[in-house]
């Protein structure tokens, strides 16, 4: 499966933020997790724009307000009298955070390989190409008879990025390659007779230092480095390592990078090569995926070329299948191996300051580019969004404690490279939201519903108690007895009251309720798997019974606040009411039917209104309209995905860039093949009619099962579950089915009610499901 395009992405050409936006939107993302890469694939010039995933500005600080606990309750006073103006007003000075703003993150820079092309050369059969099922990059074109190729990948295991330039003809390859980051690096220099370094520091008083190596092996021709250039004159092929690091992951940066080249030297590039695409495929073969059979005449086609016919109306499924996989291979090429979750950009972010600062944004973003990540078997991607749950927790316990008096540890809507935890931005409508740990760590336990990993559960269960905690002493009676968040928003929503005030501070919005029962059922689940004794359990069961439940609003809408309140916005980007129905399971099609039927009329409003304007609420539309069940009002938003809020290189559009709606996007349409939220699995539980055949294999349910699903006329051919766990395998179904082991067909319990069948399992075996015709 392959990006493909027949023309560069143009480069060297600036606006008053950096590079031309419509032209880096062109370039091809690599990358190995912690060292990424946008191709532009020039002629002339070759520029890779470079990302490392700890290039951050500053250092580590607190922010706490010194005032925030002295001034809470008087906040809380002024709410629940309803007199919203005098909350905000103290909210700003009391709860905001010294200074307001947490670190950016900064790219590490640009490598540019200049080629001694004459202007008057012709340049013929251009084409480049990313193959995600090896993840290389491939540039290919003709100059008279000599045809020249680049091949471009960074591998994981050696910790370096390859680039090989060659030449069908002896002689032909001469540039010069240099190591650029604007004004803003110390110096770059020789390292021996062929390699340079750049180093730097991040800015701050307490910048990050960086080091980037780059050497050349050439064959033929002549090499020299003159000044702090490398310089390569008629050679046969040269291939270039390049590698980076920061002080914030090695105590000495210089001498990892001078080592980690060193080593990949050492082998050929046809090992370095296959070791690469071995370690790669090892995670991204899990899956394959065919929707349709009429889209073969379509791969010819060029990327952008296909992406345009899908802005004019037609049909291409092949793409969608594309893109699907475009999806895995970014988690993968941003989250594998490494020291940091993806941020709001993955590892590719152009700008000195980024948009929203390109940080990990928590009141969605984070969590949904990890939405693929155990349902598109790839549990392991889901490792460095763990590590920094637990980087969080100190700073969020000193939050918890200055700010609110509370125990446990919390965090708002952002936080950055060191953990941040205190609020982010002075901005009423999000600033002060304090659930962004809570929900960060509902992917621990959902991690062990896919894996059953019972030593995990005992590393993560003290992590999702202290995150209850804090909610045990933050939560707060109100007038109806229900217990509550306050103060708190709905990000990032504006209501308005009777008297026509607006405001954003409240009482117990819907999410952050959803959000907390989540996360004291997983505590109380927790509690009795590892059979622990603790009073907690009881605490946690007691406080749930008093939670605010979603609830049906005055236009049949699931209300977003405690109270029926008026939307100021009713397209507004968040959709955070609908937490309950994805990514949760506490309104679902079979359970909650009246629920899901307001669920229903929410979206439908939102999207009335202009909702799913920006690529990432878009994409959780979709998963929304999946588990409503719903798969031609799936589709019809994928197709509005695809032609409104993606770009030429299929990266997701905000705009500007953001790498979340492509994982919600992956994640959704894994979630309209199959779903496994509610109990069971529901296979092709939103198929559209025009995906009328199809095959997908290797998704993962939760209860440790691996589905491989094939369809025919929009129905069932078979389904092949493997059993990774023993567990008894449940199916909802409203057709009657089949099960087969070893070819022989079993006896399965039905419940009628439910339509709901179940069979025993063993770990490892494998069962065939088909439609009882």
């Amino acid at each position: 499966m392959k990006l493909k395009y027949n023309k560069p992405a143009l480069m060297n050409q600036w606006d008053n933020r950096g590079f031309i936006e419509e032209e880096w939107n062109k370039a091809l993302p690599i990358g190995n997790g912690s060292l990424g890469g946008m191709v532009f694939g020039g002629v002339k010039t070759e520029q890779i724009q470079l990302n490392e995933e700890t290039i951050w500005y500053g250092g580590k600080r607190d922010r706490n307000n010194p005032d925030a606990l002295k001034n809470l309750n008087k906040i809380r006073q002024y709410i629940f009298d309803g007199n919203i103006k005098a909350a905000e007003d103290l909210t700003s000075l009391a709860l905001y955070a010294t200074p307001e703003g947490q670190r950016h993150y900064e790219p590490l820079g640009n490598l540019y390989i200049d080629f001694k092309i004459r202007d008057e050369e012709e340049v013929k059969d251009y084409e480049r190409s990313l193959d995600i099922e090896k993840a290389v990059i491939s540039i290919k074109y003709s100059i008279g008879e000599a045809v020249y190729t680049r091949e471009i990948f960074t591998s994981s295991t050696d910790k370096v990025m390859v680039i090989k330039l060659s030449c069908n003809l002896p002689n032909n390859i001469s540039f010069i390659g240099r190591l650029d980051r604007s004004k803003n690096y110390d110096k770059v220099e020789a390292f021996g007779n062929d390699a340079i370094i750049m180093s730097g520091t991040t800015g701050g008083k307490e910048g990050i230092s960086f080091k980037v190596a780059l050497k050349m092996v050439v064959k033929g021709g002549k090499s020299s480095i003159i000044g702090n250039k490398l310089v390569v004159e008629e050679a046969d092929t040269v291939t270039l390592f390049l590698t980076a690091t920061t002080d914030f992951k090695e105590e000495a940066p210089e001498k990892w990078c001078i080592k980690t080249i060193k080593n990949a030297t050492k082998r050929s590039y046809r090992t370095l090569l296959n070791t690469h695409i071995k370690e790669y495929q090892s995670y991204f073969n899990r899956m394959s995926i065919k929707l349709g059979e009429d889209y073969k005449n379509l791969e010819s086609l060029y990327t952008d070329e296909r992406l345009s016919r899908v802005k004019e109306g037609k049909e291409d499924l092949g793409l969608i299948s594309l893109y699907f996989q475009f999806g895995r291979y970014l988690l993968l090429s941003s989250s594998r191996n490494c020291e940091l979750p993806a941020n709001l950009q993955g590892i590719w972010n152009r700008d000195m300051m980024p948009a929203w600062d390109s940080k990990f944004t928590i009141n969605i973003n984070t969590e949904m580019n990890y939405w693929p990540a155990e349902v598109c078997n790839l549990s392991e991607c889901h490792f460095p969004l763990f590590k920094h749950i637990e980087r969080m927790k100190n700073a969020g316990r000193v939050t918890a404690r200055k700010m609110y008096g509370c125990g446990g540890f919390v965090a708002h809507h952002n936080t950055d490279i060191w953990g941040d935890t205190a609020p982010q931005d002075a901005y009423m409508p999000a600033t002060q939201w304090p659930m962004g740990a809570a929900w960060l760590c509902l992917h621990l336990w959902e991690h062990y519903e896919f894996t059953l990993d019972k030593l995990f559960l005992e590393k993560a269960y003290p992590t999702l108690k202290e995150a209850a905690e804090f909610f045990v002493d933050f939560l707060v009676e109100d007038s109806k007895g229900r217990l509550v968040t306050c103060p708190s928003v709905s990000p990032e929503n504006t209501y308005i009251l009777p008297n026509g005030e607006r405001g954003n501070l409240c009482i117990g919005p819907s999410m952050d309720s959803q959000i907390i029962h989540d996360l004291f059922i997983a505590c109380i689940n927790s509690i009795k798997i590892l059979g622990i004794n603790d009073k907690f359990e009881k605490k946690l069961s007691e406080m749930l019974d008093k939670l605010p439940k979603p609830s049906i609003g005055k236009y049949g809408q699931i209300q977003e606040w405690a109270e029926d309140y008026e939307e100021a916005e009713l397209g507004h980007r968040h959709i955070s009411n609908l937490f309950a129905l994805y990514p949760s399971n506490q309104i679902t099609v079979r359970k909650t039917p009246a629920l899901a039927k307001a669920a229903k009329t929410t979206l439908e409003r939102r999207l009335s209104h202009g909702g799913g304007h920006t690529g990432w609420s878009r994409a959780w539309i979709i998963n929304m309209w999946a588990r409503l069940e719903e798969g031609d009002l799936a589709y019809e938003n994928i197709k509005a995905l695809l032609s409104k809020s993606t770009m030429p290189n299929l990266l997701d559009n905000h705009p500007p860039f953001q790498i979340d709606g492509n994982f919600g996007g992956t994640a959704a349409i894994a979630e309209m093949l199959m779903q496994s939220h509610n109990g069971g699995l529901s296979i092709l539980p939103a198929l559209p009619k025009t995906w009328h055949k199809g095959e997908i294999r290797g998704l993962c349910a939760r209860g440790g099962f691996e589905v491989d699903i094939k369809w025919e006329n929009n129905k069932l051919s078979e389904a092949i579950i493997t059993s990774k766990s023993g567990l008894d395998c449940k199916i909802f179904s409203d057709n009657l089915v089949k099960v087969f082991y070893k070819n022989k067909f079993i006896i399965v319990d039905y419940n009628e009610s439910q339509s709901l069948y179940k069979f025993t399992t063993k770990i490892g075996e494998k069962y065939r499901i088909i439609l009882n015709k």
